[in-house]
């Protein structure tokens, strides 16, 4: 048994030097002469769909990384811009509101021009009667402002009314169209006198005493409503409002005349006090 190993020791390390030299030469031949490329290439061929399979794994671990992440990042842009749009829209609100505000005052600031013989106000409405047989209005001046009873109060588009009582801080304001209220007027295009009086809705008032005879020539649809300045209370020729309707009355004396208020009695959040100066 010894012996039989000893003799294949020798024969085991002969093989060993064969096939160390063998491979050196077989290493020597393929770089400088490059017999092998082929069967490198088919090798590569072979092993490539191995080691697509074992980097399978890696790769798909790296792109569901990717993929929830990316994800996760969108719905987190997608919440801020969300959150930024809303805040975008409560600024352009607020600027729009701003922008209202100031053509509201800009044009309350025009109309005072055209009563350039008078001390004007501004007052802010603080309140609305809601009593259905009345058309009132609360407005933050009162005696502390040197508001007067009978004071008139208008807005960018016309009359509005009068002071009818006055506290510290505050003063109640009867508008055209409350049932009380009369005002005398005249038609701007034939100056034709008359009174305007409320007839307690919302945007109405009627033009008393206008006479059947001559209606046509004296007061047609259309035409403008001002103050005519009898009393001295409210400007000479300030807008009242506009006639809608002219309805001859047979059997009585005067015809039946209504018009419609200029001033946005129902919308107003500012409106004008006058002072003799």
């Amino acid at each position: 048994m010894k012996t039989s190993l000893k003799k294949e020791q020798p024969t085991r390390f002969l093989r060993v030097i064969i096939f160390v030299v063998v491979s050196i030469a077989l290493m020597i031949a393929d770089h400088r002469l490059s017999y092998l490329e082929v069967v490198h290439t088919h090798l590569l061929t072979i092993v490539y769909p191995i080691q697509y399979l074992v980097d399978l794994p890696v790769k798909a671990s790296k792109w569901l990384s990717v993929s929830v992440g990316g994800r996760i990042q969108l719905f987190d842009d997608n919440a801020k811009l969300r959150d930024k749009n809303i805040r975008l829209q409560v600024v352009l609100q607020r600027f729009q509101a701003l922008k209202k505000e100031n053509e509201r005052l800009r044009r309350l600031l025009d109309s005072s021009v055209k009563v350039v013989d008078k001390r004007v106000q501004l007052a802010e409405v603080v309140a609305v009667d809601l009593d259905p047989s009345t058309r009132k209005i609360l407005i933050n001046k009162g005696k502390n402002d040197n508001v007067f009873v009978d004071q008139p109060v208008i807005d960018a588009q016309g009359v509005m009314g009068q002071i009818t009582h006055v506290g510290l801080f505050s003063s109640t304001v009867m508008l055209i169209t409350d049932s009380e209220h009369e005002l005398p007027v005249q038609v701007e295009r034939t100056g034709k006198r008359t009174i305007a009086k409320g007839m307690g809705t919302v945007n109405r008032l009627s033009l008393l005493y206008i006479a059947n005879i001559g209606l046509n020539m004296n007061i047609k649809v259309g035409d403008l409503i001002v103050t005519s300045g009898i009393g001295k209370k409210f400007p000479k020729g300030y807008p009242v409002g506009t006639v809608i309707e002219v309805i001859p009355d047979i059997g009585k004396p005067y015809a039946q005349v209504q018009a419609l208020p200029k001033a946005a009695l129902k919308h107003n959040r500012e409106v004008l006090l006058i002072w003799e100066k």
